[in-house]
């Protein structure tokens, strides 16, 4: 990328010593083919940054990509499709819990998951076409 004034407010690429929690991490150890990580920031990236993670699947898992947890602080969850003729169409399902609830989505979508609320297991069950994801929240590190 050309050099900008305000380039280094573009992060292009995920975060390289990134260290996730250990409820992310097992599920990640058997990930292979099926996400690419495209770019992660926080605080460590960029001062004063709040943490975003952006990932494309590709594949369905076998096994959920993330256990259930909290955090302290609110977080969005996001899912979208690729389908350029149906935006909404997820293009796959994905299975996610809120508290006690299993929720299954096939529909792009935002969820947003207040502080101390539980949240996930997190499964890729099956991608028809490739499924864009981001988390965020105004926490400084994701823990």
């Amino acid at each position: 990328m050309a050099e900008y004034k305000h380039s280094k407010h573009i992060i292009t690429k995920t975060k390289s010593d990134l260290t996730l929690p250990a409820f992310r991490r097992e599920a990640l150890k058997t990930a292979g083919d099926t996400r690419t990580a495209m770019a992660y920031i926080d605080d460590d990236v960029f001062k004063g940054a709040f943490y975003c993670e952006c990932v494309w699947f590709w594949k369905g898992m076998d096994k959920p990509e993330v256990e259930a947890h909290t955090h302290p602080f609110d977080e969005v969850i996001t899912f979208f499709g690729s389908n350029p003729d149906d935006p909404e169409d997820l293009c796959g399902e994905v299975e996610i819990w809120l508290e006690d609830e299993k929720i299954t989505l096939t529909k792009s979508c935002l969820i947003f998951v207040p502080k101390g609320m539980k949240h996930c297991p997190l499964h890729i069950k099956r991608v028809d076409r490739p499924i864009f994801h981001f988390t965020a929240g105004p926490a400084s590190t994701y823990k």
